[in-house]
């Protein structure tokens, strides 16, 4: 018999809408954006998790405001590593990250390639875990392929994006490319249950098509049954997100309505004038 390397990755509600994700194995945890340590620590102690990590995608309280906290319940916590934006201001972070640096962590076992992704701060980091192949716990079972995973913070949402904050239309526009370039399997972790009044949103910019009509009817019945809509996938959000379909002839047309244009130079103009759309909708 050999020890499983399989990876599960589970969503620790907090706040009104935020999601804390923990990855583990069973055994080591690692947590991602803990803004409450409280429901971290509960979770940990419950599965019975040895904290081996923490990463953080940008700066804002509701993804960091539990680092000193969850760091001070730890046994372990004065050597638990904090990875994060080398950019932003993080207290208690010991890694500074940026793009195209490599995070190797042996417990639970995994490996992250760290993506730049300014737009919604300027110093936005997102963790991309490529597939791997996982032994499972009986010995004589073949191994299966994990699916590739983002960890994205807030710069995508099922069917919907960060606000621009800090960054501009031409930088999301960017970041939301480099998503849209990862496997189309990917399975996407945004950290806010936002999806509802997303697709809301791109139904409005986008009433015909069929991949977002039939995902609004399988989102409303997971809602229903208060289980998380997420993760999405990369497949799905090139299909249903209108800000990664701003090349699309449909979205640029009621994105020129909308600004009183008659013309938009380019895709990041199309993305500019829905999302001041979004924020007023």
């Amino acid at each position: 018999m050999v020890k499983s390397t399989a990876l599960q990755v589970w969503p620790i509600p907090a706040f009104s809408d935020n999601y804390i994700w923990c990855i583990h194995d069973g055994q080591s945890a690692l947590i991602v954006d803990p803004g409450d340590a409280g429901p971290v620590i509960h979770f940990l102690q419950e599965n019975r998790l040895q904290l081996m990590g923490i990463l953080i995608t940008h700066y804002h309280a509701d993804h960091i405001g539990g680092i000193a906290a969850l760091l001070k319940a730890t046994a372990n916590g004065a050597s638990l590593p904090v990875y994060g934006p080398a950019a932003e201001p993080i207290a208690g972070l010991t890694q500074a990250l940026m793009q195209g640096d490599e995070v190797e962590i042996a417990a639970p076992a995994i490996h992250l390639q760290v993506l730049e992704v300014p737009g919604h701060t300027l110093g936005h980091i997102a963790y991309f875990a490529p597939a791997k192949r996982a032994e499972e716990q009986i010995a004589n079972k073949p191994s299966v392929e994990e699916p590739p995973r983002l960890f994205c913070g807030d710069t995508l949402f099922a069917s919907g994006c960060g606000r621009l904050f800090e960054g501009t239309p031409t930088q999301m526009h960017a970041s939301l490319a480099k998503f849209a370039a990862l496997p189309s399997n990917t399975l996407v972790y945004c950290t806010h249950e936002y999806t509802l009044s997303n697709i809301r949103f791109a139904l409005a910019v986008e009433p015909n098509n069929p991949d977002l009509i039939a995902w609004a009817k399988r989102a409303e019945a997971l809602r229903e049954l208060n289980l998380p809509t997420l993760p999405t996938t990369i497949d799905q959000e090139i299909k249903t997100n209108p800000f990664m379909r701003c090349d699309q002839a449909v979205v640029r047309q009621v994105a020129q309505q909308v600004a009183g244009q008659p013309q938009l130079s380019g895709a990041s103009e199309v993305l500019a004038a829905i999302r001041a759309w979004k924020d007023r909708f």
